[in-house]
């Protein structure tokens, strides 16, 4: 499956660049029956979904040329905004989310708890630090970075 990832990372590259909006994600899974290659996208102030359907239409047609053929089964094709939980991945993802609000998910218990919401304040290679409200506390804590499992931005309620 990482195969298949990487072969569509290569095909839907150059088709972003050329319309300057950013590659977020690509999953390729099976849910139940049906296979489904979703591949999340962005610019700047947002991706609408006619901007999604050009994308959908040249990254399938670009996939349906490859010989051999990079997935052999049937599959589904999707090509959508990350929406506004954005998950964060790249490095570039944390450094545009600084002072944001953001969700972390953890490998490993940090303090008797394994997900925290609070605001982004510091990062570095290694680490990241949170300012979270604990009831009526705000509190900062540093994450090792090797301990995140997930990270996405988050609404504040």
């Amino acid at each position: 499956m990482s195969s298949v990832v990487e072969t569509v990372t290569e095909v839907v590259t150059p088709i972003l660049d050329q319309l300057n909006f950013e590659l977020v994600d690509i999953e390729f899974l099976k849910e139940g029956k049906n296979w489904f290659l979703r591949v999340y996208i962005d610019k700047p102030n947002g991706i609408d979904i006619e901007e999604c359907a050009i994308v959908s239409e040249q990254l399938s047609e670009k996939m349906d040329s490859l010989n051999p053929d990079p997935i052999p089964q049937a599959y589904f094709l999707e090509v959508s905004s990350p929406g506004v939980e954005r998950p964060l991945k790249k490095e570039e993802d944390f450094q545009n989310a600084l002072n944001e609000y953001i969700n972390v998910s953890l490998y490993s218990p940090v303090e008797g708890e394994k997900s925290f919401d609070g605001f982004l304040i510091d990062l570095n290679e290694s680490e990241l630090t949170l300012r979270v409200k604990i009831k009526t506390r705000e509190k900062e804590i540093t994450f090792s970075r090797k301990n995140i499992a997930k990270a996405r931005l988050a609404i504040q309620f």
